[in-house]
């Protein structure tokens, strides 16, 4: 059986008659006259199947099926009120959801900042996180199961198939295990440590990255000795705490602080031992470190205003870093 549609003009009808208790009275409140009140209350009364009030002589009461009624009745005029105020904040961006996937590294400072002072900002908007790697993050954009992704890779290398605001960039730093040699000498000679076994993520996380990583190697004439491979830039560090080799990291990573990890950036290495810098006579420069970017990436066709309210507020909190 088809339920009746009853407009929001008559469910107003019935709250003023319900709170007035007296059809004159609740018409003038309506600005409307009686007859039409009454007859309008009798309608829906027949459409419900059900009386809403008793009447006599000398009172209007409401009945058992009025009363439980009156309570979800206000509720639903004070929503209904409120839809056109929540469809200008929607469409101005702040109200909605912004489904938004990260790498561990901009998680350390960055991110949890964001998420706080966005959430004071835009109360309304829901930010659901999830960490995800860049070869994940890809996949869920190409099911349309995100909305944005923080994404870590070499500078300008972004999937092309996205748009891109990058908001970080930081050297690569090489973490070894605090009773290692290396760790103790007061410089560094890069053809010593290319020497060294090496713990790296796969290539299908960060591809530019990787690949930028690898040149380092190949720019002095070596290939990577490779040890181990792991996803989290954490379980890389740990694993260099265990001895299995050496490791490039961001920057942002010596926030997770290891105990018996030792971090070593661009100005902890001096220029190559003699016999090195004789054996690469044909690159007498030595390697740059590498550098990473991480930006935030969405889909080219932007039809999200909470996003896009999201959007700016990182592009400010960026360009003020």
């Amino acid at each position: 059986m088809k339920e009746p549609l009853i407009d929001v003009r008559a469910w107003r009808q019935f709250v003023a008659v319900a709170e007035e208790l007296h059809f004159g009275r609740a018409a003038i409140r309506l600005h409307m006259t009686q007859p039409p009140l009454t007859q309008a209350i009798a309608q829906m009364e027949r459409s419900l199947g059900v009386m809403l009030f008793d009447r006599t002589r000398r009172r209007v009461a409401l009945t058992p099926a009025g009363e439980a009624l009156l309570p979800d009745v206000r509720d639903f005029l004070e929503r209904a009120q409120a839809l056109p105020v929540r469809a200008r904040a929607a469409a101005a961006g702040e109200v909605g959801r912004v489904r938004l996937a990260f790498v561990s590294t901009i998680g350390f400072e960055r991110l949890p900042e964001w998420v706080r002072d966005f959430r004071v900002l835009c109360p309304q908007v829901s930010l659901e996180l999830v960490e995800a790697t860049g070869d994940v993050q890809r996949a869920l954009f190409s099911q349309g199961e995100l909305d944005a992704g923080l994404m870590l890779h070499s500078p300008g290398f972004a999937p092309p198939e996205l748009a891109r605001l990058a908001v970080a960039e930081e050297p690569l730093v090489l973490a070894l295990p605090a009773s290692h040699p290396l760790a103790l000498a007061p410089r560094l000679h890069l053809p010593e440590v290319l020497a060294e076994p090496l713990v790296i993520f796969p290539r299908r996380i960060v591809p530019s990255l990787h690949d930028a990583v690898f040149a380092l190697y190949h720019a002095a004439g070596r290939v990577p000795m490779v040890a181990q491979e792991a996803i989290q830039m954490q379980t890389i560090v740990n694993l260099v705490w265990g001895g299995l080799g050496v490791a490039w990291v961001p920057e942002s990573v010596t926030q997770f602080r290891r105990e018996g990890v030792v971090y070593r950036g661009a100005d902890a290495f001096g220029p190559a031992p003699a016999k090195a810098r004789a054996k690469a006579a044909k690159s007498p420069a030595e390697p740059l470190l590498p550098v990473c970017e991480t930006s935030l990436v969405w889909p080219a066709a932007l039809d999200n205003p909470a996003l896009a309210r999201f959007i700016d507020f990182v592009r400010e909190r960026s360009a003020a870093a």
